[in-house]
């Protein structure tokens, strides 16, 4: 009870009478890297959704001209004193030694940076069409390149962006089926026990004994290159959940058929609960803190999986942008020694699962009810 004695919430009676959910949220936001990470993943996710206004240019626009551009800097002070926020045009030259192309920043040409300008036509979640970005530069001959550009000369910061909705989302839904489907299957095999839990025993290790390399190899050889990108997307998530739910029901199994000899639940039997309600009622949610840490877990695990998965060519194809897809860019040295902010997507990767990491010591800390 000590921990909440700093905080006005808690002063007197209120921290008796509080819920569940307020106790939660107030061990919760002591925990500051938690909280940082839960505004990093939530601004993610925003920026996820809102892809098509924030990225300035779409993810397949081609500028031959403009290969392998490095990152501009957005700068604010030109000529002697501060002016909104611009960045220089730039010059395409050619290095007479090894005739690779440079691009030279002129520094008389500032380009100012506007906000909700007009540009490329887009379709918003395929709802309605609009030409408004959030930010950009009214150039007819120069795109505004935050991250650079790759060897298509299309806009990295673009495609970073739309790369999120796909790699997010592909972790989010495919730890929903598995958790379904862990908790499902873990519950029943726990509860029940006898000839059902030793069947669904089988099926898990049946299911975890499939080398999963060799399986990819083989769907990606398998799957028709006219099939819709979108149904691979969707096919892939299913996969990836089909793999990842036994973990999570063998560790639900474990508590189960300790739970199941607990006084409550034997005092429920004996009221004339369900067994539905004994369940879930009384059962899963003494593992609340074990399933809020785990679902914060999965979700990275997942998008390591797809990221993995299309960085090696058995995952999500072209024109699908994801963030592995991206990396695909980056597998030869060639590539990151000309272009190393190739390897954004992979930062961006890392800061999204450290951030779950975090998020998911945080949340177990909070719904602890032995914490401290």
């Amino acid at each position: 009870m000590t921990d909440f004695a700093d905080s006005p919430e808690t002063d007197g009676a209120e921290l008796y009478r509080a819920s569940a959910r307020q106790l939660i949220w107030w061990r919760f936001r002591k925990h500051r890297l938690a909280v940082v990470s839960l505004v990093f993943l939530v601004f993610a996710y925003l920026v996820a959704i809102f892809a098509e206004f924030i990225a300035p240019y779409q993810p397949g626009s081609i500028e031959k001209l403009q290969t392998f551009v490095q990152p501009q800097v957005v700068r604010v002070w030109h000529d002697g004193g501060f002016h909104a926020p611009f960045v220089y045009e730039l010059k395409r030259t050619r290095d007479p030694e090894t005739a690779r192309v440079r691009y030279v920043e002129d520094r008389e040409k500032p380009l100012p940076v506007r906000f909700f300008v007009r540009g490329e036509r887009y379709e918003f979640w395929g709802l309605w069409e609009s030409d408004l970005h959030l930010f950009g530069i009214e150039h007819r001959k120069q795109k505004l390149n935050l991250l650079g550009t790759d060897s298509l000369g299309r806009d990295l910061f673009s495609r970073l962006v739309y790369g999120a909705r796909v790699t997010l989302s592909a972790g989010l839904v495919g730890v929903i089926f598995a958790f379904v489907l862990g908790l499902f299957f873990g519950s029943i095999s726990g509860y029940y026990g006898g000839w059902l839990d030793a069947s669904i025993q089988r099926l898990m290790e049946f299911i975890r004994s499939i080398p999963t390399i060799p399986l990819w190899m083989g769907l990606a050889a398998a799957l028709p290159i006219e099939w819709d990108p979108l149904f691979v997307y969707v096919l892939i998530t299913l996969i990836l959940a089909l793999i990842g739910w036994t973990h999570l029901a063998r560790v639900v199994r474990g508590r189960f058929l300790s739970l199941r000899e607990e006084d409550y639940v034997m005092a429920a039997r004996l009221a004339g609960a369900s067994e539905y309600r004994i369940v879930t009622k009384h059962m899963l949610p003494a593992m609340t803190s074990y399933i809020i840490a785990a679902m914060t877990l999965a979700v990275p695990e997942m998008i390591l999986g797809e990221t993995a998965l299309s960085f090696l060519g058995l995952g999500l194809r072209p024109p699908v942008v994801s963030w592995g897809v991206l990396l695909q860019d980056a597998q030869n040295l060639r590539s990151i020694s000309l272009a190393p902010w190739l390897l954004t997507p992979g930062v961006a990767v890392v800061c999204v699962v450290l951030a779950f990491n975090f998020l998911g010591d945080g949340l177990r800390d909070a719904a602890d009810p032995y914490g401290q």
